[in-house]
């Protein structure tokens, strides 16, 4: 077995083989389960979206649109990192945040980029630790290496002359001293929460990966220079912090659908109209919850062509006792001027407040949008992906056999070989074309979607997996 300096030194990066290479020299048996994970993901096996609903379709498999909980793949990746993490050993922040951007990344080349809440529980937890690294009392170790009072008085003097010079600086010829304590882009930057760390030495504004240079006292490894020195320093208590952190992930996973269901009569009242696209796990528990609670109204269901997941969507609702219509695709524009709210599953909801659907809801939306009726969407925060619709209706988007939308044995026709088949699984739909977003901690409008976004991920961790 390596000594503990060596360990150091083989997680130095966040590069997958590097970590790899690590996990292999000294935590074989969780790299096998990482490895076990990742075959399965390959294979399709753990994906519940409805890109499997959709492969699956294309197979020949009609009608099994929506039937398995996507909690199902969420749930197996927290238990994923919470083993890796409470078994490997790492020594501090550092090193454990290079280990999951690793395990992040060979996740999404093994197809997370199909399923994007694979990403983001790796994206929560890695914050989880951040915090935790931040708000954790030094170490004995660490305050043994405190500075002395001879350094103590080196800083202060080397404090008053930076402060002189930037008092130089900012009053200029003809100047106020006044205008340093004045508001300012610069101040308000410096002030930003998610830009500032504690430490026993009082509060400062902790560096970027980009402001961090190479003179920084840090240690030489690749990761010098990602993370403040904080982040180094040895906290034995660290792993039980961040333990507890995913235990509270897997228990919001839990009580997703309880949390959701609350909201039902809120948002759903008595003699209305609803119309759903297609099916989805989260749409029926909330309309079978507000059923529950002795709201009477009506469901109109779009068939969701070809993979017609909404005939299963009207027979599940219409066995819990809801009044429920299907109709066809194109009939969506035609009854819309009838309905009083639509309700619409999610894949995706971006940081721009779009969101990513099953294909056809889009059209669903701008019907809804000309008629001014609500979009609804419902799901859990773990859909919330830190990424913008800079590729539009390409954004996240999976193209899969167009065997679902014509026979193969049709293509021998001359003038249908000429014809080119696009089958896409999702659409993208605009922040302004939805009314609300209900999750498992309340409802929010598109716009306050970035607020979120900053109190789930560290924007840091955005990018990680690209």
């Amino acid at each position: 077995m390596a000594p503990l300096a060596e360990d150091a030194n083989l997680l130095s990066t966040s590069d997958p083989n590097n970590v790899r290479k690590w996990l292999a020299a000294h935590h074989p048996k969780q790299l096998s389960m990482l490895d076990k994970f990742e075959i399965e993901l390959r294979l399709g096996r753990l994906s519940t979206s409805s890109t499997a609903a959709a492969r699956t379709s294309s197979l020949g498999e009609v009608g099994m649109f929506g039937t398995t909980d996507r909690r199902l793949v969420t749930s197996r990746t927290v238990e994923l990192l919470k083993s890796l993490i409470g078994s490997t050993r790492w020594r501090n922040a550092a090193q454990l945040l290079a280990l999951l951007r690793g395990i992040g990344q060979e996740l999404h080349a093994a197809g997370g980029f199909r399923e994007p809440a694979i990403g983001n529980v790796v994206r929560r937890v890695m914050a989880a630790v951040r915090e935790e690294t931040l708000n954790e009392e030094p170490s004995d170790s660490t305050k043994k290496a405190a500075p002395t009072g001879a350094d103590m008085e080196s800083i202060d003097e080397l404090e008053d002359n930076m402060g002189n010079m930037s008092l130089k600086r900012n009053t200029g010829v003809g100047g106020s001293a006044s205008r340093s304590t004045k508001m300012s882009l610069t101040n308000m930057l410096w002030d930003h929460p998610q830009g500032i760390k504690r430490s026993s030495s009082g509060r400062h504004r902790s560096d970027s990966f980009s402001s961090m240079g190479s003179d920084s006292p840090l240690p030489s490894s690749e990761t010098a220079g990602q993370f403040p020195p904080i982040y180094y320093a040895n906290r034995p208590d660290l792993r039980q912090s961040v333990m507890e952190a995913i235990q509270e992930i897997m228990s919001d996973l839990e009580d997703l659908h309880k949390n959701i269901n609350d909201q039902a009569t809120s948002h759903i009242h008595a003699g209305e109209i609803i119309l759903t696209y297609g099916r989805s796990k989260t749409v029926e528990l909330f309309l079978k919850a507000a059923a529950a609670k002795k709201r009477k109204f009506q469901v109109v269901v779009c068939e969701g062509a070809p993979h017609f997941g909404g005939h299963a969507m009207a027979n599940s609702l219409a066995e819990a006792g809801i009044d429920t219509t299907v109709i066809n695709d194109s009939a969506t524009f035609a009854i819309m001027a009838r309905v009083n709210k639509v309700l619409l599953p999610s894949h995706a909801v971006l940081a721009n407040g779009g969101l990513i659907a099953p294909s056809g809801s889009n059209m669903v939306a701008l019907a809804a949008k000309n008629n001014s009726v609500p979009v609804v969407v419902v799901g859990g925060m773990f859909k919330l992906c830190p990424m913008y619709p800079h590729e539009g209706q390409d954004t996240l988007q999976d193209l899969v056999s167009p065997s679902a939308v014509i026979d193969l044995a049709e293509m021998g026709d001359k003038l249908v070989s000429e014809v080119e088949f696009v089958n896409p699984v999702h659409d993208y739909i605009l922040p302004q074309n939805i009314s609300l977003y209900i999750t498992n901690i309340g409802a929010f409008q598109p716009s306050y979607i970035y607020r979120l976004l900053a109190e789930y991920y560290h924007s840091d961790d955005w990018e990680s997996f690209e």
